[in-house]
């Protein structure tokens, strides 16, 4: 096809449109006569009070009173008042014992990321976790259902420390892990 030689198409035309009835106002008249009230009525409102405040009352001027001096005079600074506080000494030399509650050691922890059916999961799940810079170990027990394979962390010496290494999984996406206590 020859796009050089192509004539233009041909302009449309607006459809013609018809009459239509004379627009009404956006605001009423009635609005706009409001508005002129309320701004007159608070012009009236500031002039009137501009207008008292010229009114000051005059001063009475004692009779004894010297003449002001050119240049002010400045007063010594008041000397530094005595602490009255007796704490500071009493206090300096207390001892403070604070009386801690041992926490209860439970039993050792153990945390479980998985049980699979597969070696091969198992191993996956162990390599995930050693990317994360933990070290994961995997049980294998055979039961009543079949042999299973368990990735587990641990024995960790409280909760706490277990809680730890699990924060540090959920932050890589590795959820599910649960702790147990360690038999």
């Amino acid at each position: 096809m020859d796009y050089a030689n192509r004539k233009r198409p041909a302009k449309r035309t607006p459809p013609k449109t018809t009459k239509k009835a004379a627009k009404k106002p956006a605001v009423s008249w009635w609005v706009v006569l409001l508005a002129i009230v309320l701004v007159s009525g608070f012009v009236w409102l500031l002039v009137s009070i501009s207008g008292k405040s010229e009114q000051t009352p005059q001063q009475q001027v004692p009779i004894d009173v010297p003449e002001p001096q050119s240049q002010p005079v400045a007063e010594p600074l008041p000397e530094k008042p005595e602490e009255r506080w007796q704490y500071i000494e009493e206090l300096e030399n207390q001892e403070v014992i604070v009386d801690v509650p041992e926490r209860e050691i439970g039993p050792p922890k153990l945390m479980q990321c998985g049980s699979f059916r597969n070696i091969s999961d198992a191993e996956e799940l162990r390599a995930m976790i050693a990317m994360i810079g933990l070290e994961a170990q995997i049980r294998t027990t055979d039961g009543s259902n079949g042999v299973w394979h368990r990735v587990i962390l641990g024995p960790y010496n409280g909760r706490r420390a277990a809680e730890t290494d699990r924060h540090k999984l959920q932050r890589a996406n590795i959820r599910g892990c649960q702790i147990w206590n360690w038999n």
